[in-house]
């Protein structure tokens, strides 16, 4: 089973056990945190696909370790004015690992049962 969650504006595609770094989240190491925004969660026919995002399912993630991604360098130069500019920037990101992926068994639940009412609701016209 799999899930993708939104988290510091991207989206992540995460399984059980994962590990993955995302932008910086408050916590300390060993922290648990819960990502409340699952845009899908299944596998294969059986995913359900949120509107924007998928009700009552939750993915719970451990907070491995801080730190700061690799420098990025912006050079600015003009030629034959002997005009240049360095900007340096490290970004700060979070290692969590993927402990449990929850509320997807509610969400099928859910499918399901609309599946139903709409098909009952044919039957009754």
């Amino acid at each position: 089973m799999f899930a993708v969650i939104k988290t510091g504006g991207k989206q992540y595609r995460v399984a059980a056990n994962d590990v993955l770094t995302i932008e910086k989240l408050e916590g300390a190491a060993g922290d648990k945190i819960e990502f409340t925004e699952i845009l899908m969660v299944g596998v294969g026919a059986d995913a359900t696909i949120g509107a924007p995002f998928v009700e009552g399912a939750v993915v719970s993630a451990e907070v491995v370790e801080h730190g700061r991604a690799k420098k990025v360098i912006a050079f600015k130069k003009r030629r034959r004015q002997n005009s240049k500019r360095t900007r340096g920037h490290r970004q700060h990101n979070t290692t969590v690992r993927i402990l449990d992926i929850a509320g997807a068994a509610g969400a099928k639940a859910k499918k399901a049962s609309k599946k139903s009412d709409d098909a009952a609701a044919e039957a009754a016209n």
